[in-house]
Order: C-alpha cells, then structure tokens, then sequence
C-alpha cells in the first residue's frame, strides 16, 4: 500500500503499525529529508510531490499499490493557495491514480467538514474547510472504493485502542487512536463507500470499525 503524505504524525504512526503487521508500505513524501523518518518506520520512501505531480507520475511512482491513503495536507502554517494545491487538488491527483491502479482509496478528512464555518474563523481555516470538503464530494462521487475516516480533535495522548465511531459530534481523538483505526480499516475489504467521523471512546478498535461493515 501507499500513504500519499507519509512524514506526517498519522501516517508515521500507521506506517509502524501496517509493517509489523506484514503489510508494505510505500511512503511518499516530497522532501528527501524525511525518507529516514519514513524509514525508521519500517516503510519505503517514494519521493513525489504531490502538490505539483500528475497522476500518471505518482501511479508510476507507487505501481502495485492496491490501497492508497490520503493523509497529505498543507499544514496550519499554510495560507488558503496551499490548502486548495494539496488538500483538493492533491487529493483529485491521488483519487485519478487510484483509478488508474485500480486501487482504494481511504482519505482522512475532520468531523464537521460539512458544516458552515462560523464568522469567527479566519480565511485559511475557511480554505481549508472547503478543500476538504471538496476532496470528501469528489471521493464520493469518484466511482472508487473509497473509504473517508474523520477524526476529531487530534491529540498527542497515549493511544488506548478503544474509539467512538459514527455520527458524532466534535470531540478529541488522540492520533495514536487514529492510527490503529486506520490500520484496521486497510486490512478489511468491506468498508467500501464509508465515510465515519472517529473520537477517543470505549469500543475497542477492531470491534468499532467491523460495525460499519457494509
């Protein structure tokens, strides 16, 4: 499998999880800087950036891989021209190669990306908020088997392996929690066309992401 964004915290963390369990990973990242962080995680560094790649290169780039994770994202440093490069377009780059791998696609998105932001918020959480939903509308619509996992409020809080997962309101998750519904959600094949929001609960975590088998 590829993780599209794979420095980040989430996606290191996953990447740790999906190689002790046999899985292959591909990490693509887009500084060689990071290749090592990647590495010591037990997965592969591909250097592709997504920001700028077509979707014929990063295809080439990640060739075998059946399932792709979306977890790339500008960054709260980033103004709104990044968030639309990376967090929509990176994301309609990512959907067009899985299409052309035949591969899924499982996207991280954020509980309430639906929802009008208030007055109060600034012009790059409004940035952001519309490049994600705009990658959660075209996911759905790709005709992929995708998959949209939407955590809360992420923290650095040690990960308990027991989460809430449904409709929910906002809430904390630590990305620890993340990680290990992500990883359970790549190693099942019954999760197509299932977008849930995810927080910190009391399932444990196997057992939260098989209720939302389809």
């Amino acid at each position: 499998m590829a993780i599209i964004g794979g420095h980040g915290q989430i996606a290191l963390r996953t990447t740790a999880l999906l190689t002790r369990a046999g899985h292959r990973v591909l990490g693509v990242i887009r500084n060689p800087d990071h290749a090592s962080a990647v590495e010591r995680a037990g997965g592969e560094a591909v250097l592709v950036d997504i920001e700028h790649a077509k979707a014929e290169e990063l295809a080439a780039a990640i060739g075998g891989a059946d399932t792709l994770l979306f977890a790339a994202g500008a960054g709260p440093g980033s103004g709104p021209a990044r968030k639309e490069s990376v967090d929509h377009q990176g994301a309609l780059t990512t959907m067009a190669a899985a299409a052309q791998l035949g591969a899924r696609l499982v996207q991280i998105s954020y509980i309430g990306v639906a929802n009008t932001p208030p007055e109060s918020v600034g012009p790059d959480f409004l940035a952001y908020q519309r490049a994600k939903y705009a990658a959660d509308l075209a996911l759905e619509a790709s005709g992929l088997d995708w998959t949209i996992v939407r955590p809360g409020t992420l923290t650095n809080e040690q990960g308990t392996a027991r989460v809430a997962v449904g409709v929910l309101e906002r809430g904390p998750v630590s990305r620890d929690n993340v990680a290990q519904v992500l990883a359970e959600v790549v190693a099942r094949a019954d999760l197509a066309g299932v977008a849930f929001d995810l927080l910190d609960g009391d399932t444990p975590v196997r057992d939260a992401v098989a209720m939302l088998a389809v």
